[in-house]
């Protein structure tokens, strides 16, 4: 059986320090993912790698949560708004804990789209 790896990709300790609480604020409130992309961080590779992981949580979430609405319907959709939420949270904790530690980690399952280069 082959293990797979988290992708790390390494960025400027000083692009890191600086625009880490860019890379933090769209975790804790993922609408907020732009704020990177029209601040001063816009320029910054650290910042748009986590906008970009924001962006993907969003769409993962209004996307899980428009399908679980459709399928209440059927009583399947019941089940899926826990399971929603609980990725949901599980993504932005895994997401804050990069980026306040420096790191660069793709989330599991969601983080290998790139919408943001």
């Amino acid at each position: 059986m082959e293990e797979t790896k988290t992708e790390v990709q390494k960025f400027d300790s000083q692009d890191v320090e600086k625009n880490k609480i860019f890379a933090i604020i769209g975790y804790i409130f993922p609408i907020l993912f732009f704020i990177p992309l029209v601040t001063e961080a816009k320029d910054s590779p650290y910042a748009k790698f986590h906008s970009n992981q924001q962006l993907i949580m969003l769409i993962f979430a209004l996307a899980g949560y428009t399908a679980a609405t459709i399928l209440s319907v059927v009583l399947i959709g019941l089940f899926l708004f826990p399971l929603i939420g609980i990725a949901s949270l599980a993504f932005m904790i895994i997401g804050i804990l990069n980026a306040v530690n420096g790191a660069a980690k793709k989330l599991p399952v969601i983080g290998g789209v790139t919408l943001i280069k």
